[in-house]
């Protein structure tokens, strides 16, 4: 059956059965809210980002925790996972991302560049780099395997939130002002 994941204020995450609006199971263990969560590409297990500074690794079907991520001073904003399902990058109001391995938990790189709160992160379909959006009016663009800022772009307000078009070159970015910026990538090796 069809099933979606919840995260909320009250600290735990949630299964949902889509089709009988069931309650299936309750994640806890964080000790803030928990403000984003991602399903790893094989379905079987989700990644959740929290106001604790840690980001969870979870048994979807146990509803075990089964690492945590730790090494970000400051509350975990947005989560993704790489396509190849290895590798998690965190955003975090320590004007950091963190690119981490998911199966040892290890802290693999840190991008530094922002100078404000780091609220969202997505992947390029490519899986070679990396945009974030923060407080700091810039989106950015990493080289995912160096740690590299490859480019910025300058919007009027915050931003709140990124994502790539299924056409893996069009970035769509929403600013606290309401304002939405269309990008492309053009020419970035």
């Amino acid at each position: 059956g069809k099933r979606v994941i919840s995260a909320s204020n009250d600290n735990t995450l949630k299964l949902w059965n889509l089709e009988t609006g069931k309650d299936e199971r309750t994640f806890q263990g964080h000790s803030g809210w928990v403000n984003a969560v991602a399903i790893t590409p094989d379905g079987k297990r989700v990644i959740s980002a929290s106001n604790d500074n840690t980001l969870k690794l979870w048994n979807l079907e146990t509803g075990k925790d089964e690492r945590t991520f730790q090494g970000h001073s400051s509350v975990v904003r947005a989560v993704a996972i790489t396509p190849d399902g290895k590798r998690v990058i965190s955003a975090s109001d320590d004007n950091t991302l963190k690119l981490w391995n998911l199966e040892t938990g290890k802290d693999e790189r840190t991008f530094q560049g922002h100078s404000d709160w780091v609220r969202a992160v997505a992947i390029i379909p490519d899986g070679k780099r990396v945009i974030s959006a923060s407080d700091d009016n810039t989106l950015k663009l990493w080289n995912l395997e160096t740690g590299e800022e490859m480019a910025t772009f300058t919007g009027e307000a915050p931003f709140y939130c990124c994502t790539v078009a299924p056409d893996g070159v069009t970035i769509v970015a929403g600013e606290s002002s309401g304002r939405v910026h269309f990008l492309r990538l053009e020419n970035v090796e």
